[in-house]
């Protein structure tokens, strides 16, 4: 999950996003990284209240976008805690064990956002050195989760179409730099570079795919065939970017390999990871949900007053359930080279290359921190790296859980941790992880924690080019240059459709762009050059820096791209300003219709940017369109990373159409 994907808090999250990935994600409650993965994640401002049976409320927020690719608001009932299940072998752990947990009964424990139950394993080379259940399997039930209890683990699941390519590679069927169009005959898009997307492409998040697929993404009963309806809508797709170009989140590569797997095997992807990685890793509680369970234990999502269990039909990009303790049988083998138990699972050289930096060669990077493997968040773990040490990461998130997965290659150590939404699983996997190399010596002391306040006032460069509207995947920001020097950052709000502020900033002595009263600090990159085609670009994003996680690095990331103006909208995009539409084909049982009910969605125009069409709802969020022609809204922007994860064109059959497709949704006009 992504990849995928400003900063989502945990308390927005919506659902056909992200994975978190982003979803997602971006990551506690929540800050900027969960954003920046997948993405894993979380968006959306509609609030529900969810009750539980001790009568106890918290607010959640949903969304159909958010996804894998990083982790998702407190969706659950809030409700008190079961007593920890554990299984902590002899180790020189303890006292990270003890820390664990302390910071995991207090997210359970939290009377302002508990959470229903999270799990936890940590490994030493062939030792899982400690597994821990906390909290509630099932509300209604009062039933104790335990380490054999299931979550779905988001964009975690990416890690598994990475390993399966390369089992491919090792058989001699694909190699990672071949068009996948030489195993796939049957994909197409409407931009003919789609003939340059490569296997590396789809796992390294730079494909230049729209980004995901939200149709029947997550659902409360199986949806069979989601893989086969993304290549029929790509199909009537363009790219976002060209092949190589950059890295965005982007759920929908993980999903074509699914494709690939198909086509070269003859296999179904779930049938051919069970085989091929599940069974010799010894994982019998890991598993994608196909059908409806016939038993197991499962955590279950309690909404509104009701259980139900989530399904996350795209398989590859986020769909398998797992445990802790299963997972750190695959860890044993990541840093084994791919030897599991004596057993050969996938070469050395795979493993290797999952491990690699994929951003050497994008055109366009502006994040330092952005060190994508294949199917890795980052293979430069930012935290990790703070202390001297290699770290690789996956984060994940469904509408209702989220999860992290941190492997110390060198160490032959790993940690994953999982759980119902609303809980900061980086802060606490990057503080464990962390802890745990202390403690066993690796590193001699922590990384320094850095601060947020913000430094003394400088000297700024002039910022009239920066004033402007930029576009991201989730909402527009405004950027007002003041006379004096200082900066007014709002964003677009969907409740009022006008600007809100986030805050004033002025130019500091560490370059950036800072507000006494925010945490966050802003500045803006210019990417200039030729693509691929010989095309000269010139790019001018807004950039963000947080401290996510357990605080340890610095994150950057582009949250938006300022937009050139453009001619009037003509009469026939005039005429859609201000009508609604809404969703007509996802199946009943899809989160976002039981959860939202369905939210229409709205056509806008910006008074600052009149020659762009905005579209959107709380579940979609709100997207510029660029009116190409009377029957399509196409994309406007390129935003590595996060935040122009998720990208769409509006389709109408004819310029007086009363209904519209987005991807493969269909939405009629209200």
């Amino acid at each position: 999950m992504i990849w995928g994907t400003e900063a989502r808090s945990k308390d927005a999250a919506p659902l056909r996003r992200n994975c978190e990935g982003r979803h997602c994600h971006v990551g506690g409650a929540v800050a900027e990284e969960k954003r920046f993965f997948a993405g894993p994640n979380n968006r959306s401002k509609g609030n529900t209240v969810a009750k539980c049976d001790r009568n106890h409320e918290i607010s959640f927020s949903v969304g159909r976008r958010q996804f894998l690719g990083y982790t998702g608001a407190g969706m659950l009932a809030a409700v008190l805690p079961g007593c920890g299940n554990g299984d902590i072998q002899s180790t020189p752990y303890q006292q990270t064990i003890a820390l664990g947990q302390q910071m995991i009964q207090q997210a359970v424990s939290d009377p302002s956002n508990p959470v229903a139950a999270i799990s936890i394993a940590m490994v030493k080379g062939d030792t899982v050195v400690w597994q821990q259940a906390f909290g509630l399997a099932s509300v209604p039930g009062q039933i104790k989760a335990t380490p054999q209890t299931r979550f779905n683990i988001g964009s975690v699941s990416k890690l598994f179409p990475a390993l399966a390519a390369t089992i491919l590679v090792d058989r001699g069927l694909i190699t990672l730099d071949t068009p996948i169009v030489k195993y796939l005959p049957t994909f197409t898009m409407l931009s003919p570079e789609y003939a340059q997307i490569t296997t590396r492409h789809l796992l390294s998040h730079a494909s230049g795919l729209p980004g995901t697929n939200g149709r029947n993404l997550f659902t409360f009963e199986p949806v069979a065939g989601y893989a086969a309806d993304t290549q029929a809508e790509l199909a009537n797709s363009h790219l976002k970017h060209l092949p190589g170009e950059l890295a965005v989140y982007c759920n929908d590569g993980f999903t074509m390999v699914e494709q690939i797997v198909l086509a070269m095997t003859r296999q179904s992807f779930a049938d051919f990871v069970q085989s091929a990685i599940l069974a010799p890793l010894k994982m019998t509680q890991s598993s994608y949900l196909t059908s409806v369970p016939s038993g197991g234990s499962f955590s279950l999502p309690y909404v509104n007053g009701t259980q139900h269990q989530e399904f996350v039909n795209a398989y590859a990009t986020g769909g398998l359930s797992s445990t802790p303790g299963d997972m750190m049988n695959l860890a044993q083998m990541i840093y084994g080279g791919g030897v599991f138990q004596g057993q050969r699972i996938v070469s050395a050289a795979g493993i290797a290359q999952m491990g690699m930096d994929q951003t050497k060669s994008l055109t366009i990077n502006p994040s330092p921190e952005w060190r994508w493997g294949l199917g890795w968040d980052t293979v430069v773990q930012p935290a990790l790296n703070a202390a001297g040490v290699l770290g690789w990461e996956k984060d994940g998130g469904t509408a209702f859980y989220s999860t992290e997965f941190f492997v110390v290659p060198n160490s032959q150590f790993a940690l994953l941790v999982t759980g119902n939404a609303g809980y900061n699983a980086r802060a606490i996997a990057e503080t464990l992880v962390l802890s745990a190399l202390k403690e066993d010596g690796t590193i001699s002391s922590l990384p320094a924690k850095l601060g947020t306040s913000a430094p003394p006032v400088a000297s700024g460069p002039g910022i009239a080019s920066g004033a402007g509207i930029y576009g991201s995947s989730d909402l527009p920001y405004q950027v007002l240059a003041n006379a004096d020097g200082s900066l007014q950052i709002n964003q677009w709000d969907a409740a009022t459709r006008g600007w809100t502020t986030i805050g004033g900033y002025q130019y500091r002595s560490d370059g950036w762009w800072w507000s006494d009263t925010d945490t966050a600090s802003y500045r803006f990159a210019v990417v200039s050059g030729k693509d691929t085609e010989g095309n000269a670009f010139n790019y001018r994003y807004l950039m963000k820096r947080v401290v996510p996680g357990a605080g340890y690095a610095y994150l950057t990331l582009p949250v938006g791209q300022q937009l050139a103006p453009l001619a009037a909208l003509d009469s026939a995009w005039q005429q859609r300003v201000g009508t609604q539409w809404t969703l007509t084909n996802d199946s009943p049982s899809a989160v976002p219709i039981v959860v939202l009910g369905n939210p229409p969605a709205f056509f806008a125009t910006l008074a600052e940017l009149p020659g762009y069409v905005l579209y959107g709802n709380e579940d979609l969020r709100y997207q510029l369109f660029v009116p190409v022609s009377d029957t399509l809204g196409g994309m406007s922007i390129k935003v590595p990373g996060n935040f122009g994860r998720d990208l769409y064109e509006i389709r109408f059959a004819s310029p007086t159409a009363t209904s519209l497709t987005i991807g493969s949704s269909i939405y009629a006009r209200i």
